[in-house]
């Protein structure tokens, strides 16, 4: 699939994170609600996750707008990393909701306490797996569009959600038939599946910010972009990295010794012309090295 333009990345971002906030503040509503009426742990844990979803959403929401402001005099490099640094903050937040359900949950197990108003339970998540699908929808064709990973990390959080959801559902079912054990050892199921995912966020984040290579087959795709030219010799000194949705590309490329300034130039420009048609926005910088061409 072509990259989007600036333009539909922009439009693709706030689409999705208007819809993320949106989605988030209703469940958090309904799943207080029920909470309430049934004191479950297991729909504590759904709750503690929507909240921490509401969060994460809300940070992206502010974050992703700032990653889209172009460069500046005090930002020369453009904004773009505000986007895996607002992911490392959401990573901070789920691991300490983890740590959290995972207390409240062994204290239900080794105190187990039957849950009432089954039936608003259930009703509630099965309203939240059909809420969060079509959340996840939109989220697809954004991440699929812009590629953006602030927006692929709160997709899996509401991805999560949909297990949690069923993972209520079961819990509050069990319980009505006198399995109580199971709605604290879902809570703690829950906590061990949201920390796991905190880690793999954040790990990814600090990746992108210490300007770590792009995917390998992004660099397949620019080299052979910029050997497309039989009057590009070689390539070396290939760098890249990521900023939000702009690419960064430097690179070394030899020329015969005997073009002119003009046509050394005239090549270098179209290499960044070519790389920049299949990564609208992409920042290249071309050096040109003489090669001598041996008769």
């Amino acid at each position: 699939m072509a990259r989007a333009t600036p333009e539909q990345y922009e439009s693709w971002i706030k689409l999705a994170t208007r819809a993320s906030i949106a989605v988030a503040t209703l469940l958090i509503i309904t799943k207080l609600m029920a909470w309430l009426m049934s004191g479950s742990a297991s729909l504590l844990g759904s709750l503690t996750d929507s909240l921490m979803d509401a969060a994460a959403s809300l940070i992206n929401f502010y974050a992703l707008r700032v990653a889209l402001r172009p460069a500046d005099d005090h930002h020369r490099w453009g904004h773009g990393k505000a986007e895996p640094l607002a992911t490392l903050v959401q990573a901070g937040f789920i691991l300490g909701s983890a740590l959290l359900l995972l207390f409240a949950g062994t204290e239900r197990l080794i105190s187990p306490v039957p849950p009432s108003a089954t039936g608003w339970g259930v009703g509630v998540s099965i309203f939240a797996i059909v809420a969060t699908l079509a959340l996840l929808t939109i989220q697809k064709k954004a991440v699929a569009a812009t590629g953006s990973t602030a927006i692929a990390a709160d997709a899996l959080h509401y991805r999560s959600d949909l297990l949690m959801n069923v993972a209520v559902i079961i819990a509050l079912i069990m319980a009505a038939y006198g399995f109580w054990w199971v709605d604290g050892a879902a809570a703690v199921g829950i906590a061990f599946y949201i920390g796991f995912g905190a880690w793999g966020l954040g790990k990814e984040a600090v990746n992108l910010l210490l300007d770590r290579e792009a995917d390998a087959e992004v660099q397949q795709q620019v080299q052979a972009l910029i050997l497309a030219d039989d009057n590009v010799l070689g390539l070396h000194d290939f760098r890249t990295r990521m900023a939000g949705n702009t690419l960064f590309v430097q690179m070394h490329i030899d020329l015969d010794s005997n073009l002119s300034l003009l046509k050394a130039h005239d090549i270098a420009h179209a290499v960044e012309d070519r790389i920049q048609s299949q990564f609208p926005g992409a920042d290249v910088i071309v050096h040109q090295d003489p090669h001598t061409v041996e008769a």
